[in-house]
């Protein structure tokens, strides 16, 4: 039985105007990313029919395959893209999406801008950032920040903001109050952190952008 979209939508927004207006901490509401990875295109399509817009995406060739059906009949949606990506995917990545959360090292940055200036585009970027010193997932070390982020201005690429995903197994606040403080001492604006068991808190500390999949979707089948 399929959930139903609209009414999750309504009561994740609806949470985080809860949020924001008790903790008077946000002043626009964060924007609320749809995460769509390893959904059936039917849920994502329902989501389009409740007027939902914009939405993240973990790697570009399942991207390229469900928003090459969809994006025809919906040509104001927002694609983020919010997973790990490879340089080898750089040129596909630029020529699909509208933001990229997941710029990590100064490899990934540079084939980036070579293809941004190649396409004539300029997408926003978010620098991912490994808060939690986590081996196995992306994101730049803290103290690499400060060099990444001058090299990618270097490069003419627009960093609009931070990304963090915290380890499961801990407390997500003390990293959202991390990104908060990095962000805020290199004057960036924008927040890409929390997900669907912890956006509430996510908004309360400042979040502009929060991805949200299972809480608008349902679980995921990876079958």
């Amino acid at each position: 039985m399929m959930p139903d979209i609209k009414a999750n939508i309504d009561a994740v927004r609806h949470e985080i105007e809860r949020t924001c207006k008790h903790v008077d901490t946000a002043i626009n509401q964060p924007k609320l990313i749809a995460v769509s990875k390893v959904q059936p295109i039917e849920k994502v399509r329902a989501a389009l029919e409740a007027g939902h817009r914009v939405f993240g995406e973990n790697r570009v060739q399942e991207a390229e395959e469900r928003w090459g059906e969809l994006k025809p009949d919906y040509k104001d949606v927002e694609l983020h893209l919010i997973g790990g990506l490879q340089t080898n995917k750089a040129s596909n990545a630029v020529a699909l999406f509208d933001v990229i959360h997941s710029v990590d090292r100064l490899k990934l940055a540079k084939a980036l801008a070579g293809e941004m200036e190649k396409q004539g585009k300029k997408l926003p970027v978010y620098i991912q950032v490994n808060t939690g010193r986590e081996e196995q997932k992306g994101g730049c070390a803290l103290e690499e920040l400060p060099e990444l982020l001058a090299g990618c201005k270097a490069l003419g690429l627009e960093v609009v903001g931070l990304m963090c995903i915290p380890p499961a197994n801990e407390d997500p606040t003390m990293h959202f109050a991390l990104l908060k403080k990095l962000a805020k001492r290199h004057g960036l604006p924008r927040l890409s952190m929390g997900m669907s068991g912890d956006y509430a808190l996510a908004a309360a500390m400042g979040a502009t952008d929060i991805r949200v999949g299972t809480a608008i979707f349902g679980a995921r089948d990876y079958r």
